[in-house]
């Protein structure tokens, strides 16, 4: 499977950049998920990447191939970039049945392809099916009903799964009746005789015209694979149909129609007809929320083992967070057009680039807490927070805040001189939907008016996940209980400080109950310190209340 290389790709309608000068290298057999608030822009950086939107700008590469090069003119169509697209809604035919519905993609393609001789892998398969007529007959003993009848779907569907045949074979070794033979091992080892004999004429057949198969049977001449202009043969179709039904776990359902078929099970045939041509990359965008809640669940553990078994990459778009975090290698944060972050999911979550990554992943969401001070000799900070209460924070890693921001005022300092670099450009166009520095959310009893005060060097913002926030019996700094969420396996609750209220996990049967008093502590480690000015993580650390 291919590496996919997007370079300073650019998307904008007049004004609106959807994309704005994205650099993304999507490695080979990732699960690589866009993730990102509606209209971010994730959905389109996927159509531009199959080749369904027309980049403004930018190069794409698939593998080795460029399908798209804004200064070159290059432009493959969708059709001709051997991807795979799974969308929203599964666009099944209701008035096909689940096999036509697989197969359908596969019956218009006429494309240069191998030589290949299935009629005697098919001879080969069934002798070698035959010599073991143990495992034979053990499908079949597998494919009777309660009272001891032989259920022929059942033992066709058997047949292919266990040894991986077209149904075309499995029927004709149903119609030998071997299992109805008096001795039905030596009835089934003469068949298998006979098989041998007509495979190996044929192969002496093609070796009289200097031809040879090699391991996937295409045709050899002087070691080199004849090709030419073709469809597939029903052959090649069913074994194709067969191999994506088995992946899905859906191979006894191919006589059905969609609307006898569970949401579920819908979603499988959608999936199995977009692996039907072997795509190189299978892109899907937000394919699982038309799904309740329990089966979600049951599809994002099935798309994991899809992803393992087909060894393909995946390129995955979500506004669900959840979903990115469980499922993917890597996420990429988009907002505005703007790549926010692009990291494994754990580094995403203990990490965050900035206060909007650290917002926007994570369930319950990150408390965010003011803070006011300096950094001592030591290296700590002794913050003033939640209006009277003082904290100190200590780096993990030693972190010199002033060498921090020198880093940064060249960061920005770059990144002026590349946008004044790209306003020379005679094609360019003033963003208009303009970037705005977030707006972290601080949860409060009562709302009131923010004022617009000057931020300092000084001042800093705290993110403190649910889970670092502990209610302990002495120590900490006393709290109110604003609200109690059990669950069962744990409970959420809100504790109140004055005004502010911070969100906690306990895990186990605990129960509190509301205006309860409490004291809270922090976690050792995972508290993380964000410029106020910029949003930018400063980095990560220990903190406890002093006062």
């Amino acid at each position: 499977m291919p590496k996919i290389v997007l370079t300073d790709i650019t998307k904008r309608w007049d004004n609106f950049y959807a994309v704005d000068h994205l650099d993304l290298t999507i490695e080979d057999q990732a699960f690589v998920t866009l993730l990102g608030p509606s209209g971010c822009g994730k959905t389109t950086t996927l159509r531009m990447i199959a080749g369904l939107e027309t980049p403004t700008s930018g190069r794409i590469t698939i593998g080795d191939q460029v399908v798209f090069d804004s200064e070159k003119g290059i432009n493959v169509p969708a059709n001709k970039r051997r991807v795979g697209f799974l969308f929203q809604n599964y666009a099944l035919w209701p008035n096909m049945t689940v096999y036509q519905n697989i197969s359908f993609g596969l019956t218009n393609v006429k494309e240069e392809m191998p030589e290949k001789r299935l009629d005697i892998q098919a001879l080969e398969k069934s002798a070698q099916i035959l010599e073991n007529p143990e495992a034979f007959m053990t499908v079949v003993e597998d494919s009777r009903d309660k009272k001891g009848g032989l259920d022929d779907k059942r033992f066709q569907v058997r047949l292919i799964d266990s040894f991986q045949i077209s149904g075309y074979t499995a029927k004709e070794l149903m119609n030998l009746n071997v299992h109805k033979a008096a001795d039905p091992a030596e009835a089934a080892r003469k068949q298998a005789a006979l098989y041998r004999e007509k495979a190996q004429k044929e192969r002496a057949s093609l070796k009289a015209q200097g031809l040879e198969l090699n391991e996937k049977y295409e045709v050899l001449k002087n070691g080199t694979v004849q090709t030419s202009v073709r469809k597939y043969t029903k052959e090649e179709i069913d074994l194709t149909v067969r191999r994506v039904s088995r992946i899905v776990k859906i191979g006894m359902f191919m006589d059905r129609y969609p609307s006898e078929l569970s949401g579920g099970q819908q979603q499988r045939v959608a999936i199995a007809r977009t692996l039907a041509p072997e795509p190189t990359v299978l892109f899907m965008d937000e394919p699982l929320s038309n799904l309740d809640a329990k089966l979600r669940l049951e599809m994002r553990s099935e798309l994991q083992r899809l992803h393992l078994t087909t060894g393909s990459t995946f390129v995955y778009v979500t506004h669900d967070q959840m979903e990115a975090m469980t499922l993917a290698t890597k996420i990429c944060l988009i907002e505005n057009g703007l790549l926010q972050q692009y990291d494994a999911p754990l580094t995403v979550y203990n990490f965050p680039n900035n206060t909007f990554v650290a917002d926007f992943v994570g369930s319950p969401s990150i408390n965010f807490v003011e803070a006011n001070g300096k950094q001592g000799g030591d290296g700590s900070l002794e913050l003033s927070v939640l209006e009277d209460h003082k904290l100190r924070f200590s780096f993990g890693k030693g972190t010199d805040i002033a060498k921090w921001r020198a880093e940064l005022a060249e960061r920005k300092a770059a990144k002026a001189a590349l946008a004044a670099e790209r306003k020379k450009d005679k094609k360019h166009v003033e963003k208009g939907n303009k970037d705005t520095l977030f707006a972290y959310p601080i949860a409060r009893v009562e709302d009131v008016l923010d004022e617009e005060d000057e931020i300092t060097e000084d001042d800093y913002v705290l993110g403190i996940r649910p889970e670092y926030l502990e209610l302990v019996k002495d120590g900490g700094i006393e709290a109110e209980i604003y609200s109690a969420m059990p669950t069962g396996m744990e409970t959420t609750v809100r504790v109140r400080i004055g005004n502010y209220l911070l969100t906690g996990v306990t895990f186990g049967g605990v129960t509190y109950s509301i205006g309860e008093k409490v004291h809270i502590a922090l976690k050792p480690d995972g508290i993380m310190l964000f410029d106020r000015g910029s949003g930018e993580l400063i980095g990560t650390g220990s903190a406890a209340f002093l006062s």
